[in-house]
């Protein structure tokens, strides 16, 4: 038995699909693609090859490929950026702020 407690307000699930993502705010239209790796009702954590500055709003679209997985469409907020321990991405952290239809 394990003394570890949950302090999250929602479950994270690891999910393995590329994520859409692109800065809003910016001239930029191109969309970046990363992998997403866990989501919960309030956040998740991707995988980008670039840099995000902490706080910045992105657009994320993620599709996971298969009928038993809704997309998403959502404008996230960058709160944890840091570089991959292994690899050379970065483990980007954002909070869900609105979901689109």
């Amino acid at each position: 038995m394990s003394d570890y407690t949950e302090k999250r307000s929602y479950k994270r699930v690891k999910v393995e699909c590329h994520i859409h993502y692109k800065m809003i705010d910016t001239e930029i239209e191109e969309d970046e693609i990363g992998q997403l790796e866990n989501i919960s009702g309030r956040g998740m954590m991707f995988i980008a090859e670039k840099g995000v500055p902490l706080n910045s709003e992105l657009e994320i679209r993620v599709e996971p490929g298969n009928d038993l997985t809704p997309p998403l469409h959502a404008r996230v907020q960058v709160v944890r950026m840091e570089k991959q321990r292994r690899g050379n991405g970065y483990e980007i952290g954002a909070v869900i702020r609105e979901t689109y239809e």
